[in-house]
């Protein structure tokens, strides 16, 4: 690379004193900043409440999704309002118009920064300063506190992207509404080629296909999304919604949906995840989603008993001198459906004994037979039946079963 004469590094030099003090940029130094080709690309606000999933069958169970954020997530996930008392409570404007500002550096430099300008932020009062935050893997942390609109974020890693967002403070101590998110490259200057960083670098891709209403029962939001992929594997997304004042990271799960509930039903409220893998790598983050609080199915109240469930079995046969075919009828006579099935009797006779059977996984200890369900006929709807038998012999007689119990409950007989 061809170096710049001695003026040209004096004018750097004095340009990136004002970026990593936070300091305005003096008007002739400004010119040089070179931020035409580095505008970020804030993520869109969503414009709309996506539409429901459309085969609701395809809908996947959900109470493990629901994860509550921990203590460590709600201490780094952004600035909290505290303004005075009685006082001003009105908060700035929120940050707008972020452009990557990268600053020039020494020769041989391999520390990667990232430098963002944006536009001032107003307040009725007057705006004190901003708190820039950066994406880790535990939420937001804090990365710069600067007075002015420019500042510069240094000890980073030399190409990988960050992801940032900003808001502006006044003297009452009013936080604004968080800034749309960017993401930047950090950059350096002239650098000697460092050693490559052991291990795995590689982000998973961006969560993608986020949709609303992934739970139809549900009461408050849910949502699902496409699998990130990388190249070890995705560990788990991180979900987070927008506040007041920033981005709180709202639950953490290894599948592709989520849910929240505690929330205002009607409300909408705007969400975004973020993959990791092992190594601890992030994704850049999803488009931001808007999801709408529902009230899910109702519960009634107070709940009916249930209804015990019922069951009738015909017990029929054809016997010959030392032996029978037995043909067994269980019906349903409940209003629900029996999902798994155990059906129990017992020979009267000592002579009586279980040889082979069909329709049913059949045993017999002592006198006791038992008849477990297969797994094409083990749902028995209200009012249908299923026919199972089996053969067996005798030693001279072969009376009828006088019971039978199915998963525990007591059958009538015909």
């Amino acid at each position: 690379m061809r170096l710049p004469r001695a003026g040209a590094w004096a004018t750097a030099a004095a340009l990136a004193a004002a970026l990593l003090t936070g300091a305005a940029a003096p008007a002739a130094l400004a010119a040089t900043l070179p931020h035409s080709a580095a505008v970020a690309a804030p993520l869109a606000r969503p414009a709309a409440v996506a539409a429901p999933l459309a085969n609701p069958e395809a809908v996947l169970p959900h109470p493990a999704a629901v994860l509550s954020r921990s203590a460590a997530a709600q201490a780094t996930d952004g600035p909290s309002p505290s303004p005075s008392p009685g006082g001003d409570v009105t908060p700035p404007s929120r940050p707008s118009g972020i452009t990557l500002c990268p600053p020039p550096l020494p020769a041989g430099d391999t520390r990667g920064v990232v430098g963002l300008c944006w536009s001032a932020s107003t307040d009725d009062v007057g705006v004190t300063g901003y708190e820039v935050y950066r994406l880790d893997t535990g939420g937001f942390v804090k990365a710069a506190s600067p007075t002015g609109t420019i500042t510069v974020i240094s000890g980073l890693i030399r190409s990988r992207v960050y992801t940032f967002y900003i808001v502006a403070k006044d003297a009452a101590g009013n936080t604004s509404e968080p800034s749309a998110l960017v993401n930047a490259a950090a950059v350096t200057g002239m650098y000697v080629s460092p050693t490559p960083t052991p291990g795995d670098t590689t982000p998973p891709s961006r969560p993608a296909g986020l949709r609303d209403y992934c739970a139809y029962d549900f009461r408050g939001t849910s949502f699902c999304w496409n699998p990130s992929t990388d190249d070890v594997g995705v560990t788990r997304y991180d979900v987070y919604r927008q506040t007041a004042t920033g981005y709180l990271r709202v639950g953490t799960t290894t599948s592709t949906f989520f849910m929240e509930g505690g929330l205002v039903t009607g409300r909408s409220y705007t969400y975004f995840v973020v993959a990791e893998d092992a190594a601890g790598n992030l994704s850049l983050p999803s488009d931001l989603l808007a999801a709408l609080a529902r009230e899910g199915f109702p519960t009634p109240s107070p709940s009916p008993s249930p209804t015990p469930p019922g069951c009738a079995v015909t017990y029929a046969d054809t016997s010959w001198s030392t032996g029978f075919t037995a043909s067994v009828t269980i019906t349903n006579t409940g209003t629900a459906p029996i999902d798994g099935w155990t059906l129990r009797f017992a020979f009267p006779s000592t002579g009586q004994r279980l040889t082979q059977g069909w329709s049913a996984t059949w045993s017999q200890s002592g006198s006791a037979v038992t008849a477990v369900n297969m797994p094409w006929n083990a749902v028995i709807r209200p009012g249908a039946s299923v026919q199972i038998g089996f053969n067996g012999a005798h030693t001279g007689t072969d009376p009828h079963p006088a019971a039978f119990t199915l998963n525990g409950t007591a059958c009538s007989a015909a």
